[in-house]
């Protein structure tokens, strides 16, 4: 039986990123897969999603050329191909993660992983069964998506995040039920590529866990684009009649309509991905379909740890990456510090992108903070016009008193690529009036964030 100082089980953003770094610090370490490197994120998330929205926003780009002073005729899809493109994008990029596994010596052991309850492991695959043991076990399977009982999944006509990547064909009508980040970027693809959208929301305003006034904004402007919003509204019963979706929506609590579509895509959120590891046999304490775990990631079972969307915190890749290397820093006896939630930051890659870190203007209110809030709309950037992508703004929080940045609020063309700004500003405990006094090149996007700074101390030039 080998033994290894460190296993990861699950090679998604977490788990390898997590074995790269243990091995850097000089642990022997393996890294146990039952399907492909790069888990999840990699093969049907992050990564393949994006290619997937930036061949919808080329095909935009090209219907409205003539914006642009250029001419074309007979531009036409084929979304067959854009799925291929999508698929090869992932295949090289988990050949990446495979590359790096070989630079960094780790051993890639392919199966699905049970943890035994003398605390050996064993993987199993379609060849042979082999048993490891590990000093350190860090747990990293992921998620899936989440099944509600009015809306079973059956993979074909009710499907997942998974099989809206890699649909044979594409639906002439598609409801997506939940309005997360998942939702509203398959919302923005299909919408975009020309299949009719509707979206049915629970919760009384889309992109729920955003700003007020950016989800108003997001829903103004993807109606504009013609996707159907139904917010407020319940999902209550759905039924596949003669090759169609029917679907019982509850608005308000008060009426019932009836809708139908060719395809019905669940995006309600995730489920953990802790069933059949064998988390039994060792005693490992579960809650709310989460494993618990201390500030650097250590179960209540000596040497066993888990990071990512299996524990309590946002479910986001980068998270998971950061999880893993403060757990393995730890173990190594590092001196590192918790990870501050409060300053993760959250993107939706819909076209405009969303991109936003801290407090909500409500959130800081009901904290009691007297603030500060200024906005700058991306229709007085320069840059902006010129890309003939003007929707949108940046809208900033600031505490009255300190001067402390409470959050950063972002909708707009590459809004995901500008946060980083106020993350890293509230990372260094940056005020407002250092923003304000900090140069911003011209013209640029990221001018906006200074402009909406002035903006909340009453110094704005351009508005």
């Amino acid at each position: 039986m080998d033994k290894y100082d460190v296993i990861v089980i699950g090679s998604g953003p977490g788990g390898y990123v997590t074995a790269i770094r243990a091995s850097q610090l000089g642990f022997k370490t393996a890294i146990i897969e039952k399907e492909s490197l790069g888990g999840i994120c990699l093969n049907w998330g992050c990564i393949p999603t994006k290619a997937l929205l930036k061949s919808a926003e080329v095909y935009d780009y090209l219907k409205k050329c003539d914006d642009y002073g250029i001419s074309a005729d007979n531009i036409s899809s084929d979304f067959n191909k854009v799925v291929k493109r999508s698929r090869n994008v992932a295949n090289t990029m988990s050949k990446g993660v495979n590359f790096l596994m070989k630079k960094n010596k780790i051993s890639v052991l392919k199966g699905h992983a049970t943890i035994n309850s003398d605390k050996t492991i064993t993987i199993n695959n379609q060849e042979d069964s082999v048993m490891v043991s590990g000093s350190h076990v860090i747990i990293a399977t992921g998620a899936r998506s989440k099944e509600i009982n009015s809306l079973i999944q059956d993979g074909e006509k009710i499907i997942g995040y998974r099989e809206a990547m890699t649909l044979n064909k594409q639906p002439k009508d598609l409801i997506i039920v939940g309005s997360g980040a998942i939702g509203i970027e398959f919302a923005y693809f299909y919408n975009s590529m020309g299949t009719n959208v509707t979206v049915v929301e629970y919760l009384p305003k889309i992109a729920p866990l955003e700003d007020d006034d950016i989800s108003k904004e997001l829903e103004k402007i993807l109606k504009k684009q013609g996707v159907n919003i139904l917010t407020s509204s319940e999902l209550i019963e759905s039924e596949i009649i003669d090759n169609k979706v029917n679907v019982k929506v509850k608005i308000d609590s008060k009426k019932t309509i009836d809708l139908k579509a060719d395809v019905v895509l669940s995006a309600v959120g995730i489920k953990s991905n802790i069933e059949g590891v064998g988390l039994e046999n060792i005693g490992i304490k579960i809650e709310n379909d989460k494993i618990l775990v201390d500030d650097f990631y250590k179960t209540n079972i000596n040497g066993f740890y888990a990071i990512g969307d299996i524990v309590h915190g946002p479910a986001l890749a980068h998270v998971a990456s950061a999880e893993g290397i403060t757990c393995i820093e730890k173990i190594k006896g590092i001196d590192t510090n918790p990870l501050d939630y409060g300053n993760i930051p959250g993107c939706t890659y819909c076209k405009p992108e969303v991109a936003s870190v801290g407090l909500t203007e409500k959130q800081a209110i009901e904290n009691g903070f007297d603030i500060k809030v200024g906005k700058f709309p991306f229709t007085a950037s320069g840059k902006a016009q010129s890309s003939g992508t003007s929707d949108g703004f940046v809208k900033v929080i600031f505490d009255s008193k300190y001067g402390e940045w409470l959050g950063c609020h972002m909708i707009g063309n590459n809004v995901t690529e500008m946060i980083s700004e106020a993350v890293v500003g509230r990372k260094l405990e940056t005020t407002g009036h250092e923003i304000l006094k900090t140069v911003h090149p011209h013209p640029t996007l990221s001018e906006a964030v200074m402009e909406a700074v002035a903006d909340a101390y009453e110094e704005v030039i351009h508005l």
